[in-house]
């Protein structure tokens, strides 16, 4: 298929105004194969033509470094609480809960959908499959990946080990609470091992290479160090990404504080404990990364690791926020990430984009130091191929790259009256403006809805079988309230705790 986008402007970092145009690009299979006047001469007879107009703009398609697609449909379920008490909610391992194929096919399609409809090609999923991951919601997952067109890249995000050896202060712990700590992991290394050689000898580099597998441990204080090793192997083999949430909360970052209970960290940040034990690379995705240090901060850049920022669910869930400017300043990749629906409370990465280019401001730096929309929009295209490993290849508009793009309508409300490119994208644009989204070269949203496949259909479907659900759901979080209030203690006593920093404001 090849697309021939005439009178059109093009998204230019290098230039001031951000964009260069009007001019014609032509994508042909799934690359760019020509801009400016050749573009015309090298376009096939049957090319589809679409006219700019002097109006429109590509930019590169949206990337969504960090995502946990397994909560599409759950958004807005839940009042805002600190993720260790919110996981009681969110990500309960009730074997009555585990979904069936079609049930995983239809919640990995609710944030596909969404995406594609706002401009984002490109998705990297850390799912969660509890209780654990069975073949066939593995291939549920990725095949409504694979036909709804977007690009993605999925690990399986599984725990091994128990609550009892995450969490700090446990010490007395007895009844329901020490019961809920000592529960096993739904799945041990053995079995996660094996899923991880069915999703990458079945889905690895398939549909041309748009879907792919990485490989994830959750944190580093929710498997062991064996188990991490075996993953950080699988991630090398294959030259892929290595997913870790990260000193997210201000509970992970009195782990390293002696005394708390969990002595394999004593002392140490999970940064630092994951570096000795040879296990930061330039291939870990560091997710969050709020409650870092600058020791930790000069081992993420050693290492050439990406960070990966999701400042919306930093705000729902009290986090703390992250120190972008430290991490900018050394150089460390910045990738933007939605984290999940159920605490961003959609798949819209342009609202991460506002987020990132506002919460930062409360920092009580000078405000020269608060990130641009350069900045920011470093951060979504560049830092997002970073994390994915697929730097120059996605993430641009330029020739030979990845025909990854989104057609925006320059005469839409975010950009009338036009004034900055830049700054509309990043303080205006909601997704309002897409007009085309195009993925690998082929069209996959266009004028407000999703034509890869019948999204009405599949929209009724999910509310059918939600429904369906709910009434097992609501037994699950009626029986984690029980669970509640000891759990909340845990978070009440870091709190409480000297960590040696804030990331909180006030």
């Amino acid at each position: 298929m090849s697309v021939l986008f005439t009178d059109v402007l093009l998204w230019a970092p290098a230039q001031p105004s951000g964009m260069v145009g009007p001019t014609d690009l032509l994508v042909d299979g799934d690359v760019v194969t020509a801009i400016g006047p050749r573009a015309r001469e090298l376009a096939p007879a049957d090319a589809r033509r679409v006219d700019g107009a002097g109006h429109h703009v590509l930019v590169p398609g949206l990337i969504n470094a960090h995502f946990h697609s397994p909560a599409n449909h759950l958004k807005g379920a839940f009042r805002s609480r600190p993720l260790e008490t919110f996981m009681l909610y969110e990500s309960p391992a009730d074997p009555a809960l585990a979904p069936t194929p079609r049930e995983a096919y239809l919640r990995t399609m609710l944030g596909a959908l969404e995406m594609l409809r706002t401009g984002t090609t490109s998705v990297q999923d850390d799912a969660f499959l509890m209780p654990s991951p069975d073949p066939e919601v593995i291939d549920a997952v990725l095949q409504a990946y694979a036909d709804s067109g977007i690009r993605a890249c999925v690990a399986l995000d599984q725990p091994e080990l128990p609550d009892a050896e995450k969490l700090p202060f446990l010490t007395g712990a007895d009844g329901g609470f020490a019961d809920a700590l000592n529960t096993p992991a739904p799945a041990g290394a053995g079995e996660l091992l094996a899923a991880y050689d069915h999703l990458f000898d079945t889905w690895h580099g398939s549909h041309g290479g748009r879907l792919t597998a990485a490989v994830s441990i959750s944190a580093p204080q929710r498997v062991s160090p064996e188990y991490f090793a075996a993953l950080d192997d699988l991630s090398r083999r294959h030259d892929v990404p290595l997913f870790a949430h990260f000193l997210e909360t201000r509970v992970q970052r009195a782990l390293s504080v002696p005394g708390t209970g969990q002595e394999r960290f004593s002392g140490r940040s999970l940064v630092r404990y994951t570096a000795d034990l040879g296990l930061l690379s330039e291939r870990v995705n560091v997710i969050h990364a709020v409650w870092v240090d600058d020791d930790d901060l000069d081992l993420i850049a050693a290492a050439g690791a990406v960070v990966a920022h999701n400042p919306v669910s930093n705000l729902r869930l009290g986090s703390g926020v992250m120190p972008f400017r430290a991490v900018r300043d050394r150089g460390i990749p910045i990738a933007l990430g939605v984290d999940e629906a159920i605490c961003d409370d959609s798949v819209n990465v342009w609202g991460v984009v506002k987020a990132a280019g506002l919460v930062h401001n409360v920092s009580g730096l000078d405000a020269e130091q608060w990130p641009t929309p350069a900045e920011v929009l470093d951060a979504l295209w560049e830092g997002g191929a970073a994390a994915m490993r697929q730097t120059g290849r996605i993430g641009r508009v330029a020739v030979g790259a990845q025909a990854d793009l989104v057609l925006l309508d320059l005469h839409a409300p975010a950009f009338t009256p036009f004034n900055d490119l830049r700054g509309q994208l990043v303080y205006c644009e909601n997704g309002g403006s897409v007009v085309m989204t195009l993925v690998a070269g082929r069209v996959v949203a266009e004028d407000g809805r999703v034509v890869s496949v019948d999204e009405n259909s599949l929209l009724a479907e999910a509310r059918d079988l939600h429904a369906a659900r709910l009434p097992a759901l609501q037994r699950t979080w009626a029986a984690a309230d029980a669970l509640l209030p000891a759990y909340d203690a845990v978070v009440r006593r870091a709190a409480r705790t000297d960590v040696g920093m804030n990331r909180w404001i006030g």
